[in-house]
């Protein structure tokens, strides 16, 4: 299994709505490639080879590699954002609503590290439309926590004097987890995720 169709939890990598076989193999090659060797460095003969293929094949499915980078992007963003809009949905309190979404989102990047830092770090890549549309979705991300935060300060269960600065700290804490993880490290993903949920439950100053 590769790096990039690695699974924790149980959880499904979301390269199965891409279709046909082909270019899932290709796009699955493409974020080992970006995560490894970043956009810029990678060709798209590397990709096809990584994926047992000509490079001709791969512009039967991709016009050009930022294609392949576009969709990646926003597969991992939509993953990325269901993940908060489910936490920040549930029927709890805020403070178990924060916990929930911050140990959710580090499971992610921590189990899908390969994945996740070619998300969240070659967004500079992109050209203006696409990289504008991504954009919108991390401020969707970023409403998601936001809101949690918001609810907890109006319910009396938070400390927080600069909610958009103390959002900003959350998310940046938990997506910064795709830069250090290792498998062979001595937490797994779901103690990672634990452990930043209670440190963020610190942060907010919840009882």
């Amino acid at each position: 299994m590769s790096t990039a169709e690695e699974t924790t939890g149980g959880e499904a990598e979301p390269w199965e709505q891409v279709t046909p076989d082909a270019a899932r193999r290709l796009l699955v090659a493409a974020v080992e490639a970006f995560a490894e060797r970043g956009y810029h460095a990678t060709t798209t003969r590397d990709i096809a080879g990584r994926a047992g293929m000509s490079p001709a094949a791969l512009y039967i499915h991709y016009k050009t590699k930022e294609e392949l980078l576009h969709r990646i992007s926003r597969i991992g963003h939509d993953k990325a954002l269901d993940i908060l809009r489910t936490a920040a949905r549930r029927e709890s309190s805020a403070k178990e609503r924060l916990a929930d979404a911050v140990s959710s989102f580090v499971r992610w990047h921590a189990g899908r590290r390969t994945t996740a830092r070619v998300v969240q770090y070659e967004l500079d890549a992109l050209g203006p439309e696409a990289r504008a549309e991504i954009v919108a979705l991390r401020h969707q991300v970023d409403a998601e926590v936001r809101g949690i935060i918001e609810d907890g300060v109006a319910a009396g269960e938070f400390d927080v004097i600069d909610v958009k600065g103390t959002t900003l700290a959350v998310l940046s804490l938990c997506i910064d987890v795709a830069r250090w993880f290792n498998v062979h490290g001595p937490r797994t993903p779901e103690e990672v995720g634990a452990l930043y949920a209670d440190l963020v439950l610190r942060m907010v100053g919840a009882e």
